[in-house]
């Protein structure tokens, strides 16, 4: 009989190593329930643990239920092991009602049914029972309260695990690796540089820096608050004193290398990774790809090496990661691909995923709908299209994705009766409480000029978190409401919504649009000394803006000279392009000179030049500039417009003749030019020749007289 008994116990110990679609075959009521209390007093305690373990794992519930109804019936008394497998078991389900009645019947109590009560409640979202739990507790050590702040912080509640880790402080309750740990992932969360540095001199303080998990969090906390240096920096003394490094550590490096766009240093990374065999995990591998999207520069004229080095990183990645999601691997390339303009790699990386056996899910046929979209490929979206349906994904698993591009392809192609088209399918899905998808309506009612439906879409949006505010600003900044903007941003502080970098550049070149210098310089210091941000390439190039429409020339090339990184070809043409650089042509040619020699073909650093020159008086210069360009076959790239008109969009250039009604237009536009000389307005040639006067085309005087608009 024994023997019997301890079959059965040994059949059941094997649970855990059985996979969970056995589970209903290995676990039928009739395999107890012919057992006797007599028959099965000798393992009874080990047969009933390992069921509840069993079932806890798989969250198997109805028959862990019928285990415990069989404990009753034989009579077991449970000891402390099996009450707290029990516990494990419900509180996994998120079944609190029995766990609570098995926790109030338990005598004795140990660390885990404690933790097991705390988790479970905090699990279902009830973390006042959790905090109760944790008041009623006899002895409350730091394993204790690292749970607690670990709940608060599983809820979102980072604001109150930091609270609760002070209380700590204030209480004198000793600190480990694992408190550390979890504040700094608070500190991540409300993005909350200051004091996430304060909880780092403190770990250095008591000696717990040197630790892997707490070196692993630290480096996310500078990630996640945008100090990538400084990210960088810790990492570089983990590896100088020779601290184990984890695998999230490299994620997080890895995210720092895409957030500055440091393609360079993050192949060197991964090759690092590759030595110390992390090259190959999963994990790292796919956050490798994050370099990708932001390294588009790699593949600008004079660097396509990087920009091949960075397509051969990656797709030795796609080859070797064996344990590695393959369908995400694959979107991230398709979208590194869609996202360089590659449109050819787009899809034809898209065609080998649907050959082989992955089945692309909403990440990978988001991005080849937009490169449809942008190549004007109908047909091929149309067949795209078509599989989405055929899949069974449809709106309902595409959901916001591919609203999101349409409204953004409205959004810049200015066509908002597509826009509205668009808008209302988003009501019928009941998508309109997204925030992504009530900021890129904020942005595509803006682009299409319609300002007061975008205010209306910011006002009436659910929540507005950084994403909602920065679509609003941005707009106010991109039609020239420059006061608008800055009223808009004081407004956002005094509600506690930290800005990010893209609403700084909107504020920047508000102040410069309204020559706010004093209040520019404000806002770019607190930039980084309240809020921790570091300023990227476009905040440098709105301050050298509004140092150069304030004629402080020099001022803005002494911020150029100055800058942590080189400068790229949009600060030198910003400089440039400033109306007060008048005859300061000295700053002029060494500015044309760092863009020559960035794109020794660019037609537009030769006009500017040839500006400068005209405006102080330097003929001589300007028909030597414009004989280089024709010698060079250099021309001025036409400006581009287009308008809407019963569902067809009209496309014009500068001088464009081609066009099926050009005789046409060209009459409304000389009707148009009477009509602003009649104003007062009068063509700008300060910067043309006798010659080019006496050549130009009364039907381009449109073009002179709005360039006299300043």
């Amino acid at each position: 009989m024994l023997r019997r008994v301890v079959s059965c116990g040994l059949c059941l110990a094997r649970l855990n190593s059985s996979p969970s679609n056995s589970l209903n075959k290995t676990l039928p009521y009739y395999a107890f329930c012919t057992l006797t209390s007599t028959q099965m007093n000798p393992t009874k305690k080990l047969t009933f643990s390992h069921i509840f373990q069993k079932c806890s794992n798989v969250k198997a519930l109805n028959p862990g239920k019928q285990a415990h109804a069989q404990m009753f019936v034989t009579g077991f008394e449970p000891t402390i092991y099996v009450s707290t497998c029990l516990l494990q078991l419900y509180g996994k389900s998120s079944n609190m009602d029995y766990a609570f009645k098995v926790f109030g019947r338990t005598p004795q109590r140990d660390v885990i049914s404690w933790n097991t009560m705390i988790f479970g409640y905090s699990g279902i979202g009830n973390m006042g029972f959790a905090q109760s739990l944790f008041d009623s507790m006899p002895e409350r050590d730091v394993v204790f309260w690292n749970s607690l702040l670990s709940c608060y912080l599983n809820n979102g509640a980072n604001r109150k695990s930091v609270e609760i880790f002070v209380k700590m402080r204030s209480l004198k309750i000793p600190h480990d690796y694992a408190t550390f740990v979890v504040v700094l992932k608070a500190c991540s969360g409300i993005e909350d540089y200051g004091l996430g540095l304060q909880v780092h001199c403190l770990a250095i303080h008591m000696g717990f820096e040197n630790n892997v998990v707490t070196g692993s969090a630290l480096v996310d906390m500078y990630q996640n608050n945008d100090r990538f240096i400084e990210g960088l920096k810790l990492f570089n003394d983990m590896l100088k004193v020779g601290m184990g490094v984890s695998q999230s550590t490299y994620a997080s490096v890895f995210r720092s290398c895409a957030g500055l766009s440091a393609f360079k240093v993050g192949t060197q990374l991964h090759g690092l990774a590759l030595k110390s065999d992390f090259g190959y995990d999963s994990i790292v591998g796919t956050v490798t790809l994050d370099i990708m999207p932001n390294v588009t520069e790699c593949l600008m004229p004079g660097k396509q090496d990087q920009g091949l080095k960075a397509l051969e990183v990656f797709r030795s990645l796609q080859k070797s990661y064996l344990g590695i999601d393959e369908i995400s691997l694959s979107g991230a390339l398709i979208a590194s691909h869609e996202q360089n303009e590659e449109i050819e790699e787009t899809l034809s990386l898209f065609i080998s995923m649907l050959r082989s056996t992955m089945e692309p899910d909403n990440f990978p046929y988001g991005s080849v709908v937009k490169t449809c979209a942008s190549q004007q490929a109908l047909n091929y979206g149309m067949e795209i299209h078509g599989r989405i349906i055929k899949s069974g994904m449809g709106l309902t698993g595409l959901l916001s994705v591919p609203l999101l591009i349409l409204l953004d392809i409205c959004a810049n192609m200015a066509t908002v009766e597509l826009g509205k088209q668009i808008h209302a399918q988003v009501l019928k899905l009941q998508l309109h409480s997204d925030v992504y998808i009530a900021s890129t309506l904020v942005d595509m009612y803006s682009k299409c000029g319609n300002m007061q439906d975008s205010r209306l879409m910011f006002e009436k949006a659910p929540k507005r978190d950084y994403v909602t505010w920065s679509a609003m600003i941005c707009a106010y900044a991109y039609h020239g409401l420059a006061e608008e903007a800055i009223q808009l941003f004081e407004e956002m502080q005094l509600l506690n919504v930290k800005p990010n970098h893209t609403i700084f550049i909107s504020v920047l070149g508000a102040c410069a649009h309204l020559g706010y210098v004093d209040r520019g310089l404000h806002y770019f210091q607190k930039m980084q000394s309240q809020y921790g941000l570091d300023p990227h390439m476009e905040h440098y190039s709105c301050m050298v803006d509004l140092l150069g429409r304030s004629g402080q020339v020099n001022e803005a090339l002494k911020l150029i000279e100055s800058l942590p990184f080189e400068a790229d070809d949009v600060i030198w043409r910003t400089l440039l392009g400033n109306r007060r650089m008048q005859g300061n042509v000295e700053v002029a040619e060494k500015a044309i000179n760092f863009l020559l020699q960035l794109d020794p073909q660019d037609s537009s650093a030769y006009v500017l030049l040839s500006n400068v020159y005209a405006n102080a008086g330097m003929w001589g210069e300007v028909a030597k500039i414009i004989s280089i360009m024709k010698n060079s076959k250099l021309k001025k790239e036409p400006g581009c417009s287009w308008i809407e008109v019963r569902d067809e969009v009209q496309k014009f250039l500068v001088g464009d003749k081609a066009h099926p009604r050009a005789e046409e237009i060209y009459e409304h536009t000389h009707l148009l030019v009477d009509e602003m000389k009649w104003v007062g307005y009068v063509p700008d040639i300060d910067f043309m020749l006798d010659e080019e006067v006496e050549e130009q085309d009364p039907y381009e005087g449109l073009k002179i007289t709005v360039c006299s608009v300043r």
